[in-house]
């Protein structure tokens, strides 16, 4: 603690040492023809000699702004821009004093009506109607940084470790390169792996559906968007780069990554392999693979040590996109991977009954293989200025190949025994898909009018071959023994089909209406045979009838619907009704006995949306909905399932459609004048006829189970976030504070006894990162997460636990040429069983040095170096608690080589430029 107050005492001295030489420039951005402030102007200063930013601010509703920077005793450029304005600018000798400029005045861009194109460099940051944009250029990085270094120096932006990233507090779901996909749209390879100093432009907006897209409709999506544009300099030529590595416990890691442009053509080629539970293609700047296990940042609750096991896996892949004509776009993507994961895991878990508990232990080997083929596509052709074409097909094939023995007994609350098991199973599957979604969209003279036609195919079949050998012993009632050694064979299809046809009439130019139907086609088949082994033939040929039944469902829906869309300066209204007329057929051949089960529903959905927007960075949205939903074909039929010794399941045919009711309101607001934002949600889930499993535990602690109707049972959860940027020089200093809370309200039956669970999670964080210049990054973070659930009518009235996290990450790269960096991470589990150990640190540190110019770089990392990670969790649910452990990565060193390599080509001037 003492020097965490020592660093806070430097950073003051820090900043005040500089202060002597900061300056305050302020002024008021207006139009100079209706007089009115102009909110959301860019104001800059750029040097007369290159045109190098030096510091930027964007005007208030009021088009002031205030701008705080150091003297600079060299001839600068002001200059205003505003979309749709002529950009102001004035040269001044140098700023050497604090100066209030008055009122700027700017000039409506007239040039644009006479097609003359006004050029000037990109202002640092644009806000146009619905697009957020930052000229990378204007953002400074290290030289040899990729894309996520440069979004996380961009205002608003957040990066976790886990590479999701956050823009003003609404979550990225979308990241595209020049408007097209690269690998896939998470944006995961291309923020890892792209060069910044390639990149023209970040965009932001909020996400748009392809239908929504094409028609040009306002986004109902609670997500954004990322369009990054690479300057066209660097648009023609090559860069990638190759990685190999291998330590101690024969670890091991290796990648590549080639990317070749030439102007609208893009190919990138990836390939990675390694045994360090790193399965995607992302690799860390500093850590590389490493990544896969990593500590977790910033309130992210995710597992510390990776993931269950330990995984060796190898993927390749390869990306392309052109523009074959200036009419048909298309892009592509195919992905070979294959994953081996081997774990021992051992639980413990209490399961809550009115009458006592029943604990219950259980320690397992298992080693998985999964091998997949990946292909997706998409083609959009431009037919004429009205019409649009948009094809993506997607065709997945995956091979599986598993293998597991366990062990678990149970005993009740006096410690008696009940049961134990021992079984062992290896199960070899494939499963073939292929989707496919057409969105056509006609737009029409008058402005909103349109047609939009969407179909939709899914289909899917799978096969899977087991060999499970068990023995179940029970120990109350005398009853028999359970003893299986079987082949079960399982065969599955399933096929869905889905046609979308609406038409939009502009009423006002504020109001349109919709009309369409939606048609809905389904159907699978799911054929499960077991045969018992046969000592006689010494062959698995005999039928076991009990565990072999052949289920099939079908439903066919017509959804007409309509909608209103209200939209005015400050808010958009979205209203959206539809009925949906169902024929849902079920089908079972089940012990010689063949079960049909044919209703007819009605069903009714809406949902409601109000956006206003307070101003350009501020908004509140709310979000209503009504929903249905059927229950499945295992839930209905009377087929029971008892491939759990353990645990028999059967339908229940009387079970109603589940009914929904949800309701959401959030707040966001990001000043970019301070480089400040908070934001703010509460969300609510009512249930009607939920379906829920209910059990009843005969004296030998095994459970028949099937499925009821419960209502009245809901879910509440709230949070915010607030962070703020300060910026000083080489100083950089970020922090921000989260918090999240649920809240749950489950009903069941247990023993044929109602029962209820109220539960409450809370998860407080805070989180801090300093950066000086090129040469040093320091990130500290703390998160809390309690969870309290409180019982009725279980033998246990409340459960708690409360899990700390506490994180520092610091890089350094000074000297030049050498890169330090450290990840540590602290972790305490309050209440797990005294089986398992409460606390752990995780410790990772990697130092590398580069050579020839920074091309090459030599490095040594040490992953866990104090030896201590483990991944040791507890789960509380409405019904019981259970702790587990599993494999996890211990200590190793890794001595690794990276080599960048680049060649652009200057598209215009025909100028090479060499370089990562």
């Amino acid at each position: 603690m003492t020097r965490f107050y020592s660093f806070l005492l430097f950073l003051f001295f820090v900043y005040s040492a500089n202060a002597q030489n900061n300056i305050v420039v302020k002024g008021t951005v207006i139009d100079i023809n209706t007089q009115l402030p102009l909110e959301l102007a860019t104001v800059y200063f750029t040097t007369v000699k290159d045109s190098t930013m030096i510091e930027y601010a964007t005007t208030d509703k009021n088009g002031n702004f205030i701008i705080n920077t150091k003297k600079f005793e060299k001839p600068v450029f002001l200059k205003v821009n505003y979309t749709g304005y002529q950009t102001y600018f004035e040269e001044l000798k140098g700023l050497t004093e604090s100066k209030d400029f008055g009122k700027l005045y700017m000039i409506e861009n007239a040039n644009v009506l006479n097609e003359v194109i006004v050029k000037s460099e990109a202002p640092p940051i644009t806000i146009k109607k619905d697009t957020l944009e930052f000229n990378a250029p204007s953002y400074k990085v290290r030289p040899d940084a990729n894309v996520e270094t440069l979004l996380k120096q961009l205002p608003g932006f957040d990066v976790d470790n886990s590479g999701k990233i956050t823009v003003n507090g609404r979550e990225v779901n979308q990241v595209l390169v020049n408007g097209k996909a690269f690998f896939d749209k998470d944006g995961a390879i291309a923020i890892k792996n792209l060069p910044a100093d390639i990149i023209k432009k970040v965009q932001v907006s909020d996400f748009k559906t392809k239908k929504e897209e094409l028609a040009k409709q306002e986004s109902t999506s609670d997500y954004s968007s990322i369009n990054i544009t690479i300057d066209e300099k660097k648009n023609k030529g090559y860069f990638g780069k190759v990685l190999g590595g291998y330590g101690s416990d024969e670890r091991y890691e290796s990648s590549l990554m080639m990317n070749f442009f030439k102007n609208k053509q893009k190919i990138s080629v990836l390939a990675s392999s390694n045994n360090i539970n790193s399965t995607g293609f992302s690799m860390d700047e500093v850590f590389d693979n490493m990544g896969g296990g990593r500590n977790a940042r910033g309130g992210n609750q995710g597992a510390s040590s990776g993931g269950k096991g330990i995984t060796q896996s190898t993927l390749a892949g390869i990306n392309y996109s052109d523009d074959w004509t200036k009419d048909l776009e298309f892009m592509s993507s195919y992905n070979f991977t294959n994953a081996v994961t081997k774990n021992d895991s051992k639980s413990n878990q209490v399961s809550f009954l009115p009458t006592g508990n029943i604990v219950t232990e259980s320690d397992s080997k298992s080693k998985n293989e999964n091998t997949g083929n990946n292909a997706n596509f998409q083609l959009e052709y431009k037919i004429d200025p009205t019409m649009r074409l948009v094809v993506a097909p997607n065709l997945n094939q995956s091979n599986s190949n598993n293998t597991n023995s366990s062990f678990t007994s149970s005993v009740d609350q006096n410690g008696d025994p009940l049961n134990e098991s021992t079984s062992t199973s290896h199960t070899e599957g494939s499963n073939t898909n292929f989707a496919n979604s057409i969105n056509f969209n006609k737009v029409f003279e008058k402005k909103s009018r349109n047609l939009s036609v969407v179909f939709n195919n899914n289909n899917s079949k799978n096969n899977s071959n087991g060999i499970n050998i068990s023995e179940t012993i029970f120990h109350q009632d005398g009853k028999p023994n359970d003893e299986r050694n079987q082949n079960a064979k399982n065969n599955s299809k399933s096929n869905s089909y889905a046609f979308d046809i609406e038409y939009t009439e502009p009423i006002t130019d504020s109001l349109r209406v919709r009309f369409g139907t939606d048609l809905n086609w389904q159907n699978s088949d799911n054929d499960q045979k077991t045969f018992d082994f046969d000592e006689s033939t010494d062959r698995y040929s005999n039928l076991n009838t009990s565990l072999t039944n052949f289920t099939s469902s079908k439903q066919n829906s017509i959804s007409p619907k309509v909608g209103i869309t209200l939209q005015k300066n400050k808010f958009t209204l979205n209203l959206n009704s539809r009925t949906s007329i169902v024929e849902f057929d079920n089908h079972s051949l089940y012990l010689n006995q063949a079960t049909d089960l044919n209703k007819r529903y009605i069903l009714p959905f809406g949902n409601a949306q109000l956006r206003y927007k307070f101003d350009r960075s501020k908004n509140l949205t709310f979000k209503y909905d009504y929903s249905n939903a059927l229950p499945s074909a295992n839930q209905l039929m009377p087929v029971a399932n008892l491939n759990n010794p353990l645990n028999s399941v059967i339908g229940n045919p009387d079970l109603n459609p589940v009914e929904k009711n949800s309701a959401g309101i959030d707040f966001k607001n990001f000043d970019f004048r301070s480089r400040s934002g908070y934001s703010v949600y509460l969300r609510g889930d009512y249930y009607n006829n939920d379906i829920v499993s209910t059990s009843i535990y005969d004296d030998s602690g095994k459970r028949n189970t099937t499925y009821v109707n419960i209502s009245g049972t809901y879910s509440m959860s709230m949070g915010g976030n607030w962070n703020q940027q300060i910026k000083k020089d080489a100083h950089t200093l970020r922090y921000g504070l989260r918090l999240s809370g649920n809240y749950n309200f489950d009903k069941g039956f247990t023993n044929a006894v109602l029962y209820n669970a109220k539960s409450i999670v809370v998860t407080p964080s805070v989180y801090m990162s300093y950066d000086y210049g090129e040469v040093l990054s320091i990130a500290p973070s703390y998160s809390m997460s309690y969870n309290e659930t409180k019982y009725e009518n279980f033998s246990r009235d409340a459960t708690s636990n409360v899990i700390h996290r506490i994180n520092m990450q610091t890089t350094s790269y000074w000297p030049a040429n050498l890169i330090f960096g450290n990840d540590f991470g602290y972790t305490y589990n309050s209440n797990i069983s005294g089986d398992f150990k409460k606390d752990f640190f995780l410790w990772n540190t990697s130092l590398s040095y580069g050579f020839l110019d920074k091309k090459l770089y030599a490095k040594v990392k040490v992953y866990d170096v104090l030896n201590q990670n483990q991944s040791a969790t507890r789960t509380i649910s409405s019904t019981s608690i259970r702790d587990e452990e599993n494999t996890v990565l211990k200590r190793y060193v890794m001595f690794s080589l990276a080599y960048k390599i680049g060649n652009f080509a200057d598209s215009k001037k025909g100028r090479k430029q060499r370089g990562a």
